[in-house]
């Protein structure tokens, strides 16, 4: 039996050898050089080629390399018997904390016009937006949703959250499914941290837009989808929208002919708001692999009908 690494674009090796590490013994291979496609029976799999897991007969699970499984769901060649998991561990919370909070204070002190300020020598002063007269909504109050909720109130933020049912969190304001307009109209930086489904895929449109707060802002640190793009484009030249920080996007890497290049109303990062790293993340993967063998439960296991 034979645990597969598989991945485009990305280096495995880091992952192969934190593995091994922790077990020697573990028969470890990295796409595309399997000796034994019989043999797999595990998967670990990031943004893969289409197909590639009608390879395996043998195939029993698939941990997604982060925390999102968008990438695998879809994916006809994946018997629905195949099992699947995600990886969820304390630094992807802490990155995404960090990485929601920097954002959010950005935009409320004006760092990215004083950043294009310093390269014309401009001194021109902004006034601030208080944080404590700022509500940040996080759409998504998973583990990752809860997580940013709770470091933003520490820092100072109004908070609410919005998802499927209701969150029951200490000093933030929850909304379930059926109470979204009244979670949008109160809040003036929406968090995107939602999972990506069917019902989720496009759902940051105009129609959203128009129900914020004022004034508004978009983080989107969850998938590309999540968002119709000449909506938001339209959103900020008619002021709906004050700024946008896009980590995320439907086409990986942004190819420079795309409009949202060169906007001063957008800031963006390169998917690097919360990124998986290999020690921490091998410790899980061997956890589960072992599961898998001894036919115990796996743990971040995701149900397919809910995308999650």
């Amino acid at each position: 039996m034979s645990l597969l690494l598989v991945a485009q674009n990305r280096d495995m090796k880091p992952f192969r050898d934190e593995i091994l590490e922790i077990d020697s013994n573990i028969d470890v291979e990295i796409w595309p050089a399997v000796s034994k496609p019989e043999r797999v029976q595990f998967a670990v799999a990031w943004n893969h080629p289409k197909q590639v897991f009608r390879q395996y007969p043998n195939l029993k699970a698939i941990s997604s390399l982060g925390a999102g499984v968008d990438h695998l769901i879809p994916d006809e060649s994946i018997p629905q018997q195949v099992r699947l998991t995600r990886v969820v561990v304390p630094s992807l919370k802490e990155q995404m904390c960090d990485f929601v909070l920097t954002s959010a204070l950005n935009l409320i002190r004006n760092t990215q016009a004083y950043h294009t300020q310093q390269q014309r020598a401009d001194w021109i002063p902004h006034q601030h937006l208080p944080k404590e007269e700022m509500t940040v909504g996080i759409m998504g109050m998973g583990e990752l949703g809860s997580a940013v909720a709770s470091r933003l109130q520490v820092n100072g933020f109004r908070v609410c959250g919005w998802s499927r049912s209701k969150k029951e969190i200490d000093g933030i304001d929850t909304y379930d499914n059926g109470q979204l307009d009244d979670f949008l109209n109160k809040t003036h930086i929406l968090v995107c941290l939602l999972p990506l489904t069917s019902q989720t895929d496009g759902i940051l449109d105009l129609d959203l837009f128009k129900k914020l707060g004022k004034p508004a802002f978009l983080i989107n640190a969850a998938r590309g989808e999540h968002l119709v793009e000449e909506d938001l484009i339209y959103a900020l030249d008619t002021g709906l929208i004050n700024h946008a920080v896009l980590d995320v996007f439907t086409e990986e890497p942004l190819p420079g002919s795309h409009p949202f290049w060169g906007r001063k109303k957008i800031t963006i990062t390169p998917h690097i708001a919360s990124l998986t790293d290999p020690k921490e993340a091998a410790s899980l993967i061997v956890e589960n692999y072992k599961r898998l063998l001894s036919g115990m439960e796996l743990l971040h296991e995701v149900d397919r009908e809910r995308g999650y």
